[in-house]
């Protein structure tokens, strides 16, 4: 499984709007010069991110962008599923067509696999991210 550019970028901006916590707002614009993604990307990010409540925008003369929670009740799980949708490897976890859904002795198990995939990256916080690296211990190693 391979998130997407999008997914990946809501991380690296997550990430980087975590770290204003506490010392006020930021912009969209400020964010994209940070990350070095374009203006449009984080633009169209925090949209989605705010409406899943992950940003929050607030107008006027100290406007701009925070946190919707704090750093350590958001999640990978969370930011990838606001633009991604529900966390699924397989088409047929939302009941999409497939040709051998008939035959198939794999379906039942899916729903298994994503709920382990999504704990993984529920498990993982925004405050997390914006910390030192911590390697994983030998129990978890099997995860990477």
């Amino acid at each position: 499984m391979r998130l997407s550019n999008l997914a990946d970028y809501a991380v690296i901006t997550m990430c980087q709007a975590a770290l204003h916590c506490g010392s006020g707002r930021v912009s969209a614009a400020e964010l994209a010069t940070e990350t070095g993604l374009p203006v449009p990307t984080v633009q169209k990010l925090v949209s989605k991110l705010t409406a899943a409540g992950l940003l929050r925008s607030v107008r006027g003369a100290h406007g701009g962008l925070q946190l919707g929670r704090p750093a350590a009740a958001i999640t990978v799980a969370d930011i990838v599923e606001a633009i991604e949708g529900r966390i699924a490897l397989t088409a047929c976890i939302d009941h999409a067509p497939c040709d051998y859904e008939a035959g198939c002795n794999m379906k039942p198990h899916w729903p298994i696999i994503n709920t382990a995939l999504r704990g993984a990256l529920a498990g993982i916080t925004l405050a997390q991210l914006r910390g030192p690296i911590v390697a994983p211990t030998p129990a978890e190693d099997h995860l990477a």
